[in-house]
């Protein structure tokens, strides 16, 4: 490269940029302009590739010349990039309420591991509103209320969690790997802590999941973890269609269902 020339990526192209600058610059100077110079830094009139931008010019003119060229080549980087990005189209749940929100929930429902790799204190959480949701919806489908929970005059429903709690564990899996006897200590003394969310001496009902988590669908998952613990959901409905049918959607099968259109009622009647 001469003194002054301008660079042009990739070096190989055709560049009528260049020769243009070339041609003006051995008009205008002599031949013994300083050997030693340094690379002038690319002008503000350089441009990249919009469909591929790790390849650059000089110039639109440049650029205009070495389409035909560039173009197969083109489609195939950017077909590679596109594969070697980790996709984000999936959604998270909830967008809030928790420290981490997963993707694809209906589907760790069915394989039994939703509350896996969470952070502690979300799996915390999740397994208090869990039991929450579910005294409340014994109550108001079968009129239900364990004595010493909120609903039958107790000051906190820690007696009927510890015994969920040991529902829980008695379904192999589902629980963390990393659960233990401290850990379920933890888990109960937040739930005794009146200033944190998840609380054992307030009641919590579909619409409080709902602004909480800022999630329609929350309710719902809650459900079906508290049916895969007692084998059934209150009132004798079962949630097993739904959950196919969001899993479905999860993986790309909806045949043109849309969560926001289905009617839940019909499936999990007065929830």
């Amino acid at each position: 490269m001469t003194p002054g020339q301008t660079r042009c990526t990739p070096p190989d192209a055709p560049c009528i940029a260049r020769l243009l600058t070339a041609q003006l610059i051995k008009a205008k100077h002599n031949s013994n302009a300083p050997a030693a110079q340094s690379r002038p830094a690319r002008s503000s009139s350089s441009t990249d590739c919009q469909r591929c931008p790790t390849t650059k010019y000089c110039g639109r003119a440049c650029q205009t010349a070495h389409w035909p060229v560039h173009r197969s080549s083109c489609g195939s980087q950017t077909t590679a990039s596109s594969a070697a990005r980790p996709s984000n189209s999936a959604k998270l749940s909830p967008p809030k309420g928790l420290q981490q929100g997963i993707a694809h929930p209906f589907t760790r429902l069915d394989k039994g591991t939703w509350l896996h790799d969470r952070p502690q204190k979300d799996v915390y959480a999740l397994l208090i509103d869990a039991y929450r949701l579910r005294v409340e919806d014994l109550y108001n489908l079968e009129g239900e209320a364990e004595t010493d929970s909120l609903y039958g005059g107790a000051p906190n429903g820690l007696g009927g969690f510890r015994r969920f709690l040991a529902s829980v564990a008695a379904r192999p899996g589902l629980l963390p790997p990393w659960w233990d006897a401290t850990k379920k200590k933890e888990c109960e003394e937040l739930g005794m802590d009146a200033d944190q969310w998840p609380d054992l001496q307030a009641a919590v009902e579909k619409s409080d999941i709902i602004d909480h988590y800022g999630d329609s669908q929350f309710p719902m998952q809650l459900r079906m973890f508290a049916e895969a613990v007692y084998g059934k959901a209150p009132g004798g409905s079962s949630g097993s269609a739904m959950r196919a049918m969001l899993m479905a959607m999860e993986q790309g099968n909806s045949a043109g269902l849309d969560s926001e259109s289905i009617d839940i009622s019909k499936i999990f009647s007065r929830r």
